[in-house]
């Protein structure tokens, strides 16, 4: 089913070197899609290339595009590239960006103008010079890489949760404006935590400085299991897709039900999670999840 409905498909995929963007790159080279793969490390960008061409790909089929997202006035200069390479562009997979490990109260509010600059408004700048040709064509697919945090609050990610956030609120503002392009998805997708690079590339509470402890990652859904996902979401134009395995899932369903247990249970969580950071722990366990969410379901305290 994937494979009919991806083969030939031209895909743009932004943050194309690392974690989700890689893997999805190489599960959409399986299906015969013809790839267009940015980011800002050329040299990444060849090897997952290479890769990518062990498939039934042809040199040809796959564009390697540098790109730096914050680098607006390069965005419609890169759109045309892809076009003139392809002729055409069916999907923008926009995924490039980077989280955040810092207090607020400890952060410059450089790294939020950079966090804003990356995750939200080079994401719709690049958004807008593709939808101008999918107008012209009438059909396409945007699918954006939100986060879980676009639908919740969590500590020491207050810039990334706002990016996310702002994400979910254009594009699903977007979709209403398009009513009269039925055959163009706006598709955002929100994975939980996943076993990726991110964690290594996270503003701190200053631009210069990087994070020293990944932490465990072993709690994480595979990033294969998260690429295959999104695929599905894809192909099926699934409007918003929650892509995480309990507890994580569990919290969302809170956060989108029962918004006073929500509460509870982060402040709880987020008490600890920002002990453990001061500490160098920077991973939260998944096991004292599951118990603060068990305990939710025991207690009968009436949610208003």
């Amino acid at each position: 089913h994937l494979w009919y409905l991806m083969v030939w498909m031209v895909v743009w995929v932004t943050g194309a070197s690392s974690g989700i963007g890689e893997e999805l790159t190489y599960q959409l080279a399986k299906l015969g899609a013809l790839l267009a793969i940015s980011a800002r490390r050329e040299d990444e960008l060849q090897r997952v290339k290479k890769k990518c061409l062990r498939n039934s790909l042809s040199e040809n089929d796959i564009l390697v595009l540098r790109l730096d997202l914050t680098d607006r006035s390069s965005h419609e200069a890169a759109t045309n590239s892809v076009l003139k390479h392809f002729g055409k562009i069916d999907v923008l997979v926009n995924n490039g960006g980077r989280s955040q490990r810092s207090l607020f109260v400890d952060t410059n509010l450089d790294v939020y103008n950079a966090i804003i600059e990356l995750n939200y408004l080079g994401t719709i700048s690049l958004t807008k010079y593709v939808l101008n040709h999918m107008i012209q064509r009438k059909k396409g697919k945007i699918v954006t890489v939100s986060s879980v945090m676009g639908i919740m609050g969590a500590p020491l990610a207050t810039g990334y949760c706002a990016s996310k956030h702002a994400l979910q609120g254009f594009f699903n503002s977007l979709r209403t404006e398009l009513t009269d392009y039925p055959e163009i998805s706006v598709i955002q997708i929100c994975p939980g935590p996943v076993q990726s690079q991110i964690i290594q590339n996270v503003f701190t509470e200053n631009l210069a400085k990087s994070i020293e402890n990944s932490g465990d990652q072993s709690h994480k859904m595979p990033t294969d299991r998260c690429a295959r996902l999104t695929l599905v979401s894809m192909a099926n134009d699934v409007k918003e897709a929650w892509i995480s395995d309990h507890p994580y899932l569990a919290v969302c369903y809170l956060w989108q039900y029962a918004p006073t247990w929500a509460w509870w249970l982060m402040n709880r969580m987020g008490k600890r999670r920002i002990q453990n950071f001061k500490s160098g722990i920077v991973s939260v366990q998944r096991a004292a999840l599951s118990r603060l969410i068990a305990y939710t379901q025991k207690r009968s305290v009436k949610v208003i």
